[in-house]
């Protein structure tokens, strides 16, 4: 799974724009929206992490990677 922080995705219009730019470059990828923590997660079936940093790049945002497995495993460690 990818995540990217994406600052100036701000509303539903923007989640959509984002989701369909990733859907057009792999159409059977997973797309995930925060907009309170402004996180796009993405589970790809075609194309790598730069390609879908692109795609959201050249929908007009800016994609900053993020580890998506460090918000996955916070909850998990029970401690």
């Amino acid at each position: 799974m990818l995540a990217f922080q994406v600052n100036d995705m701000t509303c539903g219009h923007c989640a959509s724009t984002i989701t369909r730019a990733v859907k057009n470059a792999d159409k059977d990828a997973k797309v995930t929206i925060d907009l309170a923590t402004h996180r796009v997660t993405v589970e790809p079936t075609e194309i790598d992490g730069q390609q879908i940093r692109n795609a959201i790049a050249e929908a007009g945002y800016t994609p900053v990677p993020v580890e998506a497995s460090a918000s996955a495993t916070a909850g998990a460690a029970g401690t």
